[in-house]
């Protein structure tokens, strides 16, 4: 299938993205000299994240006008809950932190931004505009991952950060990440051009949100009431 709609969009913020495999968190995990603080923080605020994410894929659910796009949306609520999410399980076990812990820890401020964005518009707008807002998580992993490979080859086999390398440069996330492209063009297959510029919001909005992700994890920034 032609991916018209997500060139579109990856070009949109292709200088966004470009910033993310220089940002210190992330070369920290590519070249294993990455603080486990940072990345303990970032664990904890990422299970928190991806327990909203999975709701806005269940309000595409709700949304969807036709069955083939209902399902796909619901398959992904499991993949991130039964999939994902074990990625997150496994390394909290690693670093002595319990499920009940993580959801008990308040979200970060840069996080509930981010996640009170994108559920702001699976419940004002379409299933289309839902694709768009949950695309630039599922694809900047996978282009991430897979540039690390491509600069550290050792990357994937750290002993601590490998695992995480290998789940989001993995041949099964990559076919999730195809399915989730094709659903996106099946969506907008009839979107004008201003619908397809509203896409663009979003989908930049959403990836700038990805760079500040990565900095509140880098800079261990929490929510701004923890301070008083």
């Amino acid at each position: 299938m032609k991916q018209d709609t997500t060139r579109r969009l990856l070009n949109a913020a292709k200088d966004i993205w470009a910033d993310y495999h220089v940002h210190p968190f992330v070369r920290g995990i590519a070249d294993g000299t990455l603080d486990r603080e940072k990345f303990k923080h970032y664990m904890v605020q990422d299970y928190l994240y991806l327990l909203d994410y999975a709701r806005v894929f269940a309000l595409g659910v709700a949304k969807s006008r036709d069955r083939g796009s209902m399902a796909l949306f619901a398959g992904y609520v499991t993949q991130i809950l039964d999939g994902e999410m074990d990625i997150h399980r496994s390394y909290m076990e690693r670093l002595g932190i319990s499920p009940d812990e993580a959801e008990r820890t308040p979200m970060a401020q840069d996080n509930l931004s981010y996640v009170s964005y994108m559920l702001r518009v699976a419940y004002e707008e379409g299933p289309g505009e839902i694709a768009a807002a949950i695309l630039s998580c599922a694809l900047s992993y996978e282009v991430i991952a897979k540039e690390m490979v491509g600069k550290y080859p050792a990357c994937a086999e750290h002993s601590f950060y490998g695992e995480w390398v290998r789940g989001y440069a993995s041949p099964d996330y990559a076919a999730a990440n195809e399915k989730l492209m094709e659903l996106t063009e099946h969506l907008t297959a009839d979107y004008s051009e201003a619908q397809l510029r509203r896409l663009e919001e979003i989908f930049i909005a959403c990836s700038r949100y990805e760079g500040t992700f990565w900095d509140m994890a880098w800079e261990l920034r929490t929510y701004a009431y923890a301070d008083f």
